[in-house]
């Protein structure tokens, strides 16, 4: 019995994560990281942000050496960390179902949110834009044409019997034009009036038709301004459908979008995203909220972008460790711990 147990004890050390083995053996620890400031951000050789002094922190007591290992992307991260290529990842990694799947993560250390970033613009302007679009621009020609029909079927029956209000030739077409123009808007300046049956007819008939196009106009530019500006907010995920999204690849943004079966364009990082963002007034890029904060002021763009107020999801920000690591159990009642000091307070108002 005692022989057995020594040997299953001896089997389940062999399980231990190369991170415990390099933490008692004095070895280095290997920490990934990729770019997402303001939590990691590559300076020269070396690396800051809020990320990394909460790992500081958490190192003064677990007073282990370490090494930093960059990663192009976030996918490339978390296959890092998922296949054991690094002993962790202080990244600023949503905790989500799916990746609890692949991977272990500690205490969250950082609140944020799934924001939405798009081009600014006054409200003014978008209405100004719904209102002269090609649809607006058509339908007035559309409806020029039809004053033109009734005017010309005014004309044709008067032109003979009544000279002295609807002329001859050109002059008397644009006359038909200008009494059909004016029956519409109900004007009824006078100056002009059938006196043939025909006309009168034409004139009966194009002043019921007049007020229904009247008043499809009016509301269709009542429309521009009211309708189309609530189809414009985005209230909640669905919303999204009505423009071309873009998010950064394996984020937990992506996996909200996924699951929602909303459309994107997949970036490597946030970076190319607001790129995206400066190319077309239709394009949105959902992702990190403080991240995409960063990036707008960085890029020195926040005349032409904004993170709008409403946000998709909470998202907790945590360490992650590959699957039943030991080091977790050790570090977790160090950062819980250095979550409470008044150091890791200060941290946070200098990167808000």
């Amino acid at each position: 019995m005692n022989k057995i147990f020594l040997f299953l004890f001896f089997c389940l050390s062999l399980l231990n994560t190369n991170a415990q083995d390099s933490l008692n053996a004095g070895g280095k620890l290997v920490i990934g990281v990729t770019e997402a400031p303001p939590f990691v951000i590559k300076e020269d050789s070396d690396f800051a942000g809020l990320s990394i002094d909460s790992w500081r922190l958490v190192n003064r007591q677990l007073d282990a050496d370490y090494e930093f290992k960059q990663y192009e992307s976030l996918e490339a991260l978390l296959q890092a960390v998922e296949q054991g290529q690094v002993d962790l990842s202080i990244n600023p990694i949503t905790v989500t179902d799916r990746r609890m799947q692949k991977m272990d993560f500690s205490q969250p250390y950082f609140i944020s949110y799934t924001g939405i970033a798009r081009k600014s613009g006054s409200a003014v302007w978008r209405y100004l834009s719904n209102i002269f679009s090609w649809n607006f621009f058509s339908a007035i020609l559309i409806l020029v044409g039809v004053i033109f029909i009734f005017g010309l079927l005014v004309w044709v029956f008067e032109h003979k019997k009544n000279k002295e209000e609807f002329g001859l030739g050109p002059r008397g077409i644009f006359q038909g034009f200008w009494w059909s123009a004016v029956t519409m808007t109900t004007v009824g300046y006078g100056d002009k009036s059938p006196r043939t049956l025909g006309g009168r007819v034409i004139g009966f008939i194009w002043m019921f038709m007049a007020i229904i196009m009247i008043s499809t106009l009016t509301a269709g530019i009542a429309s521009s301004l009211t309708v189309q500006n609530i189809q414009d907010d985005i209230g909640s995920v669905r919303d999204l459908e009505r423009f071309e999204v873009y998010t950064v690849r394996s984020s937990s943004a992506q996996e909200l979008l996924d699951q929602y079966n909303i459309d994107s364009h997949k970036v490597p990082n946030a970076g190319e995203g607001i790129d995206a963002l400066l190319e077309n007034d239709k394009n949105l890029l959902v992702y990190d909220k403080p991240i995409l904060s960063y990036y707008i002021e960085e890029k020195e763009v926040q005349e032409e972008l904004t993170v709008l107020e409403n946000s998709l999801k909470k998202d907790y920000y945590s360490y992650s460790f590959p699957k039943n690591s030991e080091l977790l159990d050790r570090i977790n009642p160090i950062l819980v711990g250095s979550l409470k000091t008044m150091e890791w307070n200060s941290l946070i108002s200098e990167y808000k």
